[in-house]
């Protein structure tokens, strides 16, 4: 379907890339860089600067500072000709509500150049071949979105720019596109930078993570090392929790203890051991009825990171 970018290994570069409203900073300094066929999985609690970054990404928002590569060369000097390579779809849906799913993806193949035979070829793809003749105003969100996702789709782009993808489908439909996109990444070499807001989905899809947090690219991290050296923790639960996060203080020196609200403790100092733990609890008389070893998922990971506010 796509050959591979020959131009260069990175698809997309940012360097300080900002953007500014005004007195207000939705995007600062951020600088990423994401590989030919890798899924990149951008997080950020809402109004964190997702969008705004996406919307620089396609050229429809102007950076107030900082340099946007793709395919190896400035976005500013090759605007037209670069994004000619890039899929999208960026804040929702979006169709023309009186034309046919039909006549939408032939639509979008005239502006695109692309064979005839795409519109057919994406229709199946996407599932789309009993609602081919239907008008795109009379379906739902659900297939409204996967409409979107063909006309995004149908040029063969050789990078995806998506601005959650999953939103408005059912836990089916989100399978679909979760294998959609993997093989897209795997055997035809396309890059896919894609905002999502329901985390397990991008813990199963992504190879590498971003997490934009108040405009700034707080942390970038891969994704199956995150799996393999993720933070661990021990979890207890105990009859008396004050006396065993005392104890385990005073007697093995454990720093990072958290209580939560059902009176559990979470260890997750890095010496931590779960049969000393175990040991000391017990010869201290204290009632042990839970013990687990877990480790930090990346929802965990996510709201530790961003402060868990709201």
């Amino acid at each position: 379907m796509v050959k591979p970018p020959e131009t260069t290994s990175t698809v997309i570069r940012t360097r300080g890339l900002g953007k500014s409203y005004g007195r207000v900073r939705a995007v600062e300094s951020v600088s990423l860089d994401v590989r030919q066929g890798e899924i990149y999985g951008f997080l950020g609690r809402n109004g964190a600067g997702k969008t705004t970054t996406i919307r620089m990404l396609l050229g429809l928002a102007r950076p107030t500072e900082g340099e946007i590569e793709l395919f190896g060369r400035p976005l500013r000097r090759a605007r037209l000709e670069l994004l000619g390579r890039v899929g999208c779809l960026v804040e929702g849906a979006a169709a023309y509500p009186n034309l046919t799913v039909r006549e939408n993806l032939e639509l979008q193949r005239r502006l695109t150049a692309s064979p005839r035979r795409s519109v057919e070829d994406t229709l199946r793809l996407l599932g789309l071949e009993a609602y081919a003749d239907r008008r795109a105003g009379r379906l739902s969100f659900g297939n409204k979105q996967r409409l979107s996702l063909a006309r995004a789709l149908l040029h063969s782009p050789e990078l995806l720019i998506l601005d959650e993808p999953a939103n408005a489908l059912d836990p089916a439909g989100i399978v679909e596109i979760r294998e959609l996109l993997r093989t897209l990444a795997d055997e035809e070499g396309v890059t896919i930078f894609m905002s999502s807001h329901i985390l397990a989905e991008v813990a199963q899809l992504a190879d590498r993570i971003g997490i934009i947090h108040r405009g700034r690219l707080v942390e970038e991290l891969d994704y199956e090392s995150f799996r393999r050296k993720g933070r661990r923790f021990i979890e207890l639960g105990v009859d008396d929790p004050v006396a065993a996060e005392a104890l385990l203080r005073a007697r093995l020196g454990f720093a990072d203890i958290v209580r939560d609200d059902a009176g559990g403790l979470r260890v997750a100092d890095v010496d931590a051991d779960a049969g000393a733990i175990a040991k000391e609890v017990v010869l201290a008389g204290i009632r042990l009825h839970r013990l687990l070893q877990v480790q930090e998922d990346l929802e965990e990971h996510f709201m530790r990171l961003t402060g868990g506010e709201s």
